[in-house]
């Protein structure tokens, strides 16, 4: 199906029943793609394991091989239990750089329902429209 179909007048129902058609077949090629990166990914995870095992056993923080260097490296992610204690020691210790900079969606836009009048200061607001097509009962 190609542009000049929609400018050629096609109706409306066949055109949304074109849609759906390629939706399904662009899910079912998503999910096929999906289950062997999946494999792939299980796989990689495995050989990963059995080399850090490798690297653990000799001591080893790198290793060259023929075939390319592996490092063996460590990785700390930081997570919180308690986000009210949390928000008072950021704010007591004067840390706000402990957070990351972003806009929670939901709360803003509920803000900006509730105060029409107040407008945060630097705000950017995108909009666009989207088209959303749900299969019919029979279709």
């Amino acid at each position: 199906m190609s542009e000049n179909a929609v400018q050629a007048g096609v109706p409306l129902e066949k055109l949304t029943r074109i849609y759906i058609k390629m939706r399904d077949k662009k899910a079912e090629i998503t999910h096929e793609l999906e289950e062997k990166i999946s494999k792939v990914e299980t796989d990689m995870k495995a050989v990963k394991t059995a080399i850090l095992d490798h690297m653990k056993e000799i001591g080893a923080e790198s290793l060259r091989t023929d075939a390319g260097t592996v490092y063996r490296t460590v990785r700390t992610t930081y997570s919180t239990t308690d986000w009210e204690s949390m928000g008072k020691f950021i704010l007591e210790h004067g840390v706000p750089e402990l957070l990351e900079k972003r806009i929670q969606q939901t709360n803003m836009k509920a803000f900006l329902e509730d105060n029409p009048d107040v407008l945060p200061p630097g705000l950017n607001a995108n909009m666009e429209y989207s088209v959303t097509i749900k299969r019919s009962k029979n279709g």
